[in-house]
């Protein structure tokens, strides 16, 4: 497929913000696909060269790009550093200035989808001495066969900010209408989509659906849909490629989470630790995090007592690791082992220093056998009979099945009293969702008081929100006055004024404040005051304030006060967490 037609097709999703409009020009352009372009088509459509669960990523900072851009067009850097701060987009750079282009090697020939991917892969790859030189020359030597508008996706795609809109979802339907016989027309005049059979295109889609569950993998369901139903039907788990988990809705009392799970339901301590998501085939054991990275080599005691305290030959375990103190056996927060992720080195040593218990709660797959569609009550049971629990090692999650408020009740005092966050609530006949928050899964956790901050720095944006401020610091004030960092928020603003506060608004009230510019960074005087919700406060080096709110999220402004909250609340907020 050439390269041109899928910038076409960037372009015009781009222009929309209809998915059904979206979902008839992704059907258009997997129609025209050959089968052996689908990976690569599929991938490059979600604004990526590997696998959602490959950690290889491509690895070009953005001046990388800037310097490819002239070595391509033949323009001097001041040049592309102009029209950078001017537009705060790469990705117009490179077609503005390809426009003005130099070089009579520009469109020396036609760029496919294949070569295109094939670059952009090779760039995770290089590595060592003169790397940075030969990223760039892969780059420019796109660029320099590129036309103007794919110059603009060639860099956006490097950068990893596509960004044309392109959800699951719509995905999911494109390939329904482009390879599957259900019903539709596509009426251009009126914009609409006419489905003469609602209830057989719903069964496709959610046959697609459970192929996606099963492989986390768009190219392998689009690959599988074009041959037909069977093929998309014949569709399975595979060990080593890990799923999406499923997730849990919050609930604010045990009252509405029965009115989600129904009664009876099954309740758990809710850890504070990792997901980890557990393959294991023979003797050899895969960890994956939630964010599907692969963490195997960095729990090695996990692998151990998954190896010797599992008994099933093939299955993938739902769990958490949660860490305790070597000497005490006592359950510590998450902060205290999430260093041990990352860890490259001294692997063995951190383990014995920072050692985690694996807290098994669900069973995905059993000796080849999917169990998505199984209830919960039935993977519970035969998970207990695959685990040999030794404590503080590997241990089925504490469990309670009730219908009782009041037996429900005493259990979440009870995880609250031992420093749990709280509690899960769970649908005893619920199947398992990857990635879904269906209801049958509750949290239930004590709500934190919000918190008022000062905006102390941002950065500009880059791609869609260049020209705006964004990835706010915040603070607060300590005893003497002075401003205590508590972490970055970005969460919660919009990108349109008619959604709510906007990035646009908070970029017009902080640019007069800017009191110091470092590239993309900026400081800004402490004037605007948001409030914050977050899920925990921690401990943390990273802040002045010592301490880092947990996935902040603005809430709104607060123009009816000039002074953020004081460090000591923070510390009376961090104490009353009962940890």
């Amino acid at each position: 497929m050439h390269y041109r037609d899928l910038c076409a097709a960037y372009e015009a999703l781009e222009a929309t913000s209809k998915r059904l409009e979206k979902t008839h020009l992704l059907a258009g352009l997997l129609r025209k696909a050959k089968e052996a372009d689908l990976p690569e088509l599929i991938l490059l459509l979600q604004g990526r060269v590997f696998p959602a669960w490959d950690d290889r990523k491509i690895g070009v900072a953005s001046k990388m790009v800037l310097k490819a851009i002239c070595q391509a067009s033949g323009l001097r850097a001041s040049a592309a550093a102009t029209e950078w701060k001017r537009t705060g987009d790469l990705g117009l750079v490179a077609q503005n200035l390809i426009e003005k282009k130099k070089q009579g090697t520009l469109f020396s020939q036609e760029l496919s989808v294949r070569k295109v991917f094939s670059n952009l892969q090779r760039l995770a790859s290089v590595g060592g001495h003169g790397s940075a030189g030969t990223k760039i020359s892969l780059v420019a030597e796109l660029l320099a066969s590129a036309s103007p508008l794919e110059a603009r996706y060639i860099v956006r795609s490097v950068l990893e900010e596509l960004r044309v809109g392109i959800g699951e979802g719509t995905l999911r339907d494109a390939i329904v209408w482009a390879y599957l016989p259900a019903p539709l027309s596509y009426d251009e005049e009126k914009k609409a989509i006419d489905v003469q059979d609602r209830e057989r295109y719903n069964t496709l889609v959610a046959l697609a659906q459970a192929a996606y569950d099963r492989t986390n993998d768009f190219a392998e369901v689009a690959k599988a849909a074009k041959k037909g139903e069977k093929a998309l039907e014949e569709i399975d788990i595979s060990l080593g490629t890990p799923l999406k988990v499923m997730l849990a809705l919050k609930e604010g009392s045990i009252e509405k989470g029965f009115g989600r799970t129904g009664m009876p339901a099954q309740l758990e301590y809710k850890y504070d630790g990792f997901r980890m998501q557990v393959h294991k085939s023979g003797n050899r054991v895969i960890i994956f995090t939630r964010r599907l990275e692969d963490v195997t080599r960095q729990f090695p005691e996990v692998v151990e007592a998954v190896k010797t305290r599992v008994s099933a030959k093939r299955c993938i375990i739902d769990a958490e690791a949660v860490g305790f103190d070597a000497k005490t056996g006592a359950y510590l927060p998450f902060q205290n082992i999430s260093q041990r992720i990352r860890r490259k080195y001294g692997i063995h040593e951190l383990a014995k220093r920072l050692p985690v218990e694996l807290d098994c709660f669900d069973l995905i797959q059993l000796e080849g056998k999917d169990l998505l569609e199984s209830s919960l009550k039935e993977r519970r049971r035969l998970l207990s009979g695959i685990i040999r629990p030794e404590e503080r090692r590997i241990v089925i999650a504490h469990a309670l099945t009730t219908a009782d408020q009041a037996e429900a009740q005493a259990f979440y005092g009870d995880a609250i009293s031992k420093g749990f966050e709280g509690i899960m609530m769970k649908s005893l006949e619920g199947g398992y969702r990857p990635g879904a928050r269906i209801g049958t899964w509750v949290k239930i956790k004590p709500m934190m008081e919000p918190l008022d901050a000062a905006i102390v720095g941002a950065e500009w944006g880059e791609g869609k929100r260049g020209g705006w401020l964004t990835s706010f610091t915040i603070a607060v004030r300590d005893d003497e006055g002075s401003y205590a960092t508590v972490g970055k928020v970005g969460t919660g603003l919009k990108e349109k004024r008619e959604e709510g506060l906007s990035f646009d608004e908070m970029t017009k009230l902080l640019r007069p404040l800017i009191t110091a510019e470092s590239g993309r960074d900026v400081m800004v005087r402490p004037e605007v005051i948001i409030e914050v919700n977050y899920e925990e406060i921690q401990k943390s080096p990273t802040y002045s304030s010592g301490f880092a709110l947990r996935f902040p999220r603005v809430v709104r402004l607060r123009e009816d006060r000039n002074e953020p909250s004081r460090i000591s609340y923070l510390e009376h907020l961090y104490k009353g967490q009962g940890r």
